[in-house]
């Protein structure tokens, strides 16, 4: 694991990069990494994550900003600017059910292909995907879902990249951070090795690539 500053950690990320973003509709996300990617206009981007959240919020500054070339969501509902990219087909957006967007992360996470879910069969989600028997129940094949960088924001780090989140802003976070090549990490405090207690690490530091440094 490395400390870095915002401007060095975000250059890594190329044009075209394949992002996850942790939050929920900006709670748990890393708002100042989002604003350094508007910054240097980091371009084409495909955007993971569970919502667009709102115009100017989260997400939806890199929407406004004409970076996102394609979103999977599990919603979209509160940003406008998402719609209406999509209906003029300046960005495509691939919607997942919630709980099948997680389950493909954690799935990728965990170094499995996929996972057998129920949701969606007999609807449009299934248009495309392997329908599968088991036990005379009907079940989708769920690709598992992974990406380039995972950005990532906690509450605590410690100086070797042990997380803690806060509360629900803990949300999408510790599931996307095992299922990127590398991992961003934007923390709201910076402590000593050891004010982590062993029982309270969220994430824990062999996974973390890059610790933002504080400002």
């Amino acid at each position: 694991m490395k400390t870095i500053s915002l401007h060095d950690a975000v250059a890594l990320i190329p044009d075209g990069a394949r992002l996850m973003i942790g939050g929920f509709m900006g709670v748990g996300t890393p708002e100042r990494v989002i604003d350094e990617l508007v910054r240097q206009r980091k371009r084409d981007l495909t955007v993971i994550a569970n919502d667009n959240a709102l115009p100017g919020v989260g997400i939806g500054k890199l929407v406004s900003a004409g970076l996102v070339r394609k979103t999977i969501a599990s919603h979209i509902g509160l940003n406008p600017e998402t719609q209406k990219k999509m209906l003029a087909g300046e960005m495509e957006v691939e919607l997942v059910p919630q709980g099948t967007l997680i389950e493909r992360i954690r799935a990728a996470g965990f170094g499995l292909g996929g996972v057998l879910t129920p949701t969606g069969v007999g609807t449009v989600v299934e248009e495309g995907k392997q329908r599968i028997q088991v036990d005379g129940r009907p079940f989708l094949l769920e690709t598992a879902l992974r990406a380039d960088f995972a950005l990532v924001q906690s509450f605590l780090a410690d100086y070797i990249g042990n997380l803690q989140y806060a509360l629900t802003a803990r949300n999408f976070n510790p599931v996307i951070a095992m299922a990127a090549d590398t991992v961003i990490v934007e923390a709201e405090n910076i402590v000593p090795v050891g004010v982590i207690a062993p029982d309270h690490v969220m994430t824990p530091a062999p996974v973390v690539d890059y610790l933002i440094a504080s400002k």
